[in-house]
């Protein structure tokens, strides 16, 4: 098999989306016969959600029967449900995985752009597309760059490349770290490489950071990654950014939720202390600092988040939901 497609539903925060996702995946699937694709959806909902479920059997039209919805009770979490795609994926032996999420529209030739970019070149382990900003309220496609992959700095500190800005191709020719966990293409082969106690993606990351943390442990192998310019999608993005500035960071952080907050941190300190040994001089001086400083902010606006540090610390990686 050629491709396997993965995407996770989660109550009605994505039932919203599938009448335009579903139509949109399949036309950009089109290019493939229906013997070389396979389309999994994981319903992560805690109770078996009618509208995704209505949704996905309208996508096996003609009894195509190429979509196939796995489900189980209660909310597995994004890394923990997507390995279970990508395990089917590896034994129906599948060349390459695409990970999306539900809340994009996908161009024509979004898939196939990104497939023949690791036809072209084998030592390719994952092609990113370039994604805009999907404004779903106002059902209009923008040119607003929400992430054209991830990108790292020093001190383990990980970006979505552009995201914010107007796309005027400036991005096109960066070098990226890997995917965003909103769509990226991976070769089966290389995530094989990588499988940690046969997970692919870390199943401590809950949600949250796992995309960082596959990219990263893909790097460490020296695998490539690239940005596919003309391969182009559409994110409506919960939490998009205000841009850079600790005004506009300020100003996003208090439209995250407290889970989200609570997630995002533990999974920050999770990846400084799984990869701290791999790390340069200057690069731990740089940890050393976003710990304490990160630390001395929980401890005085957000000390639900104390927790959280402690748990990380004291080799406790299961993060439990924020009351």
């Amino acid at each position: 098999m050629k491709l396997v497609v993965g995407f996770i539903t989660y109550n009605e925060s994505s039932a919203k989306y599938l009448a335009d996702f579903l139509p949109s995946l399949k036309n950009a699937l089109a290019f493939l016969s229906p013997d070389d694709y396979k389309v999994l959806a994981f319903d992560n909902s805690d109770q078996n959600n009618e509208l995704n479920r209505v949704a996905l059997d309208a996508f096996n039209e003609k009894n195509e029967n190429i979509l196939e919805c796995l489900h189980t009770a209660g909310n597995l979490g994004f890394s923990r449900a997507y390995n279970i795609l990508i395990r089917y994926a590896s034994r129906q032996q599948a060349e390459y995985f695409l990970v999306i999420n539900p809340d994009t529209l996908l161009e024509k030739n979004t898939i196939s752009e990104l497939v023949a970019a690791l036809d072209k070149d084998p030592e390719l382990a994952s092609a990113c597309p370039k994604i805009r900003r999907w404004d779903f309220a106002a059902n209009t496609k923008t040119r607003q760059v929400d992430t054209c992959g991830l990108i790292l700095k020093s001190g383990l500190r990980f970006y979505d490349l552009g995201q914010g800005q107007e796309d005027d191709k400036r991005f096109d020719q960066f070098s990226i770290l890997g995917p965003s966990g909103a769509a990226g293409l991976f070769r089966m082969s290389a995530l094989e490489k990588i499988k940690e106690n046969d997970q692919y993606f870390d199943e401590h990351f809950f949600m949250y950071k796992e995309d960082c943390d596959l990219a990263y442990r893909l790097h460490l192998i020296k695998a490539k990654s690239a940005l596919i310019p003309t391969a182009i999608l559409y994110h409506d993005r919960t939490a998009a950014s205000s841009g850079e500035g600790i005004i506009n960071k300020a100003r996003d952080r208090r439209k995250k939720s407290r889970q989200i907050r609570a997630w995002s941190f533990h999974n920050q300190l999770l990846i400084f202390v799984k990869h701290w040994s791999k790390q340069n001089f200057f690069s731990k001086i740089i940890i050393i600092f976003r710990i304490f400083a990160s630390s001395i902010f929980a401890l005085i606006l957000e000390q639900f988040l104390l927790k959280e540090l402690k748990d990380v610390y004291r080799g406790s990686r299961v993060l439990t939901n924020v009351k």
